[in-house]
């Protein structure tokens, strides 16, 4: 069983077993037994897309509660940018930074000037020759856990570099230290979320350590923020922004790959195009692009299911903001170091999706489960409360369904039987085998 933590939890109370979930899960990590969908752990990837489709809001998203803040001296706060399209009529992004310093935190650090940073050392990387091209951007953890459930193989076009939440606390935790005098133990970085699969990252990262103690989700500090930021006077404005145009586009969907200043990049949102994409990437038709930027929410980070705005408004609204930034604010040091922003752990594949570890049972259990996917209908409906039928062959092989879970499977069986017991006696006379007993042939008589 996966050890990994899930910010996306289920209430089996509000579940209705509608199946909804079910059918749109990228990794088919949702089941529904008894009336009630279940998550299974190994291969949820914390995307969302059960929060934003769940009729009756039985999945969620676990979040910090702002009682944490209390526990440390220094609070710095990690607005992402994806939080400045929540707000309407907004020509001055320190509005926003501001009310944050006035909620209670003692310092703010954008994550879009870690994404500058990010955006350069890529640059940099692919300059080099040393990157496997196409290369996917990792900044989207669901995109990342994706790949190494569904797409192990392209887990060396991963970019080994951290995600800009990442650097941007780093940078803030050292600049506190510096400031203050305080012990790590004693600053608290909290970063402000638009998806759970971000909060998942902070919680459980895969391929290096971080600096980031908590996540708050945008939709939970929004109604305080507004409110905050109505009562700022003019002269109690800071002016906090170090990031442009560059660091803010990551927000929606292509910031990042048109922040590379190349041509061959393509960039796809919403989760069943980013599979799409992978798919065609794994069947190697994309090789002539040299960057791929892919967003499981529909938009990029502002569709995320943590905010609270349409996402195509939020988007026009950061293109109309970024009119008044510079370009950028940000670039690497003249003796950058990838070890500075790079992994620090290899990303190995997830094993749940293998049948078994020994490859002759796995070569067994797949050659049963083509004969069961063979014997179902292939309507893919969901009653059974698996995704696919092969989906639910693939729960058969494992022990965790049965073949009569199938409700066509079983109206045919029904069927079957009972034809045969409605025929009359001399048409069942003839089914009587040749090797019958003489005492058997007169009673049938």
């Amino acid at each position: 069983m996966s050890t990994l933590f899930h910010s996306v939890r289920l209430d089996a109370d509000k579940c209705q077993g509608c199946t909804n979930c079910v059918k749109r899960c990228p990794t088919q990590a949702i089941r529904v037994r008894n009336k009630k969908a279940y998550i299974i752990s190994d291969r949820c990837i914390d995307c969302g897309e059960c929060i934003r489709l769940c009729p009756h809001h039985a999945k969620y998203a676990v979040n910090e509660s702002f009682n944490e803040l209390i526990n440390y001296k220094y609070r710095i706060a990690l607005p992402a940018p994806a939080l400045y399209g929540q707000f309407n009529n907004l020509e001055n992004v320190d509005y926003v930074l501001t009310g944050l310093r006035k909620m209670g935190f003692d310092k703010v650090v954008e994550v879009s000037k870690g994404a500058e940073i990010i955006s350069s050392a890529t640059r940099t990387m692919m300059e080099t020759g040393e990157l496997k091209k196409p290369v996917i951007s990792t900044a989207c953890p669901a995109v990342v856990r994706l790949i190494r459930t569904r797409f192990p193989n392209l887990i060396p076009n991963l970019l080994p570099l951290c995600a800009p939440v990442d650097v941007a606390a780093s940078i803030a935790r050292k600049q506190a230290k510096e400031e203050t005098g305080f012990e790590d133990s004693d600053i608290g970085v909290f970063f402000i979320s638009p998806c759970p699969a971000k909060r998942t990252a902070v919680r459980s990262p895969l391929c290096h350590e971080t600096e980031i103690d908590g996540a708050f989700a945008i939709k939970d500090l929004y109604p305080v923020l507004v409110q905050t930021m109505d009562r700022i006077k003019p002269d109690e404005l800071e002016v906090i922004s170090d990031s442009g145009i560059i660091g803010v586009g990551w927000a929606s969907s292509g910031g990042e790959a048109a922040g590379l200043l190349k041509e061959r990049y393509l960039a796809a949102d919403g989760i069943e195009n980013v599979i799409k994409v992978l798919e065609e990437l794994e069947d190697e038709k994309l090789n002539d692009l040299d960057f791929i930027e892919l967003n499981c929410c529909t938009g990029g980070c502002v569709g995320g299911v943590l905010t609270v705005e349409n996402p195509y408004v939020a988007k026009a609204r950061i293109q109309r903001l970024r009119r008044f930034m510079p370009v950028s604010c940000n670039s690497l040091p003249e003796d950058f170091e990838i070890d500075a922003y790079g992994w620090t752990k290899e990303l190995t594949a997830s094993p749940a999706m293998k049948l078994a570890d020994n490859v002759i049972t796995a070569m067994k259990m797949m050659s049963r489960l083509k004969q069961i996917e063979v014997s179902l209908p292939g309507l893919d409906c969901g009653v059974c409360g698996a995704p696919s039928c092969r989906a639910l062959a693939d729960d058969i092989v494992r022990g965790y369904a049965e073949e009569s879970d199938c409700i066509f499977s079983r109206i045919n069986l029904e069927n079957s039987e009972r034809e045969e017991n409605w025929l009359p006696a001399p048409f069942r006379i003839k089914v009587i085998n040749e090797d019958t007993s003489e005492e058997n042939k007169n009673e049938a008589e």
